[in-house]
């Protein structure tokens, strides 16, 4: 099985690409990651950033589409993906409107089934980024597992976030384990150690990497995508250091 490759979350650095969207892609290529996860276009259309990816030697890992707008303009949505050269289309939250209940992630799962349905039939794939609150229960179980339950494994895959899981109470390692052949992207970000735990580059922090990445790769993951949410040292300084030691550890 292939080693899967290393991309970056660019919601990690949403403050510098609000004001220099090509330059921050830019900043991206020169500190050494091979792609992006796209979080928003920056106002571009699909064959300008493409060409713009291209020229800087970037490639596409996917891209983080809001459910409104994946929901209302399914198609438009995911034909912009795949003109940029992925197939992979990502809810990146529940929406908020839909939380709390059991009947909310019902209704959300069978919207991820018939946008995956259309996904497949275009040649996109659909997948679901969690966050913590989905590990809240109902009937004893995690909404997350009943989301995943109720949606079908051949039109949504999960894109596990192992920061979030962690957070949510479980072992990242298992919980992916749990849903292998499931988990085509998986998101990394490191915790800091003590009561009130953040976020911290790869590497930097509490989480077992060795485990992770075994889980990950027994389970079929294609792509490492780096995301940090909020960074203590200029967040371009943080994800070079997080790609530091992916390289260290031969994931580069």
């Amino acid at each position: 099985m292939a080693q899967p490759k290393i991309g970056l979350q660019f919601y990690t650095l949403r403050e510098q690409a609000q004001k220099d969207f090509v330059g921050t892609l830019r900043a991206v290529a020169q500190t050494g990651y091979p792609a992006v996860q796209l979080a928003g276009y920056g106002g571009m259309g699909a064959a300008a950033l493409k060409k713009v990816l291209d020229d800087l030697g970037l490639a596409a890992a996917g891209s983080h589409v809001g459910f409104d707008a994946l929901d209302q303009e399914t198609d438009r949505e995911i034909t912009y993906c795949l003109d940029l050269g992925t197939r992979d289309v990502v809810i990146p939250a529940m929406p908020q409107a839909l939380r709390g209940s059991e009947d909310g992630y019902r209704r959300l799962a069978d919207a991820m089934n018939r946008i995956g349905a259309r996904c497949r039939e275009l040649g996109a794939r659909l997948s679901y980024h969690n966050h913590a609150f989905e590990f809240e229960q109902f009937s004893g179980r995690y909404a997350l597992n009943l989301l995943l339950g109720w949606s079908d494994p051949a039109l949504v895959a999960f894109e596990p976030d192992v920061y979030w899981i962690k957070v949510g109470g479980e072992d990242p390692a298992a919980y992916i384990r749990t849903y292998a052949g499931r988990t085509p992207l998986v998101h990394i970000k490191d915790m800091t150690a003590g009561a009130t735990p953040t976020y911290a580059e790869v590497g930097e922090g509490i989480l077992d990497w060795p485990a992770i990445f075994a889980a990950s790769e027994a389970s079929g993951a294609e792509w490492y995508i780096v995301e940090q949410d909020t960074c203590a040292r200029p967040p371009l300084e943080a994800v070079a250091l997080s790609l530091k030691h992916l390289k260290e550890w031969g994931k580069l």
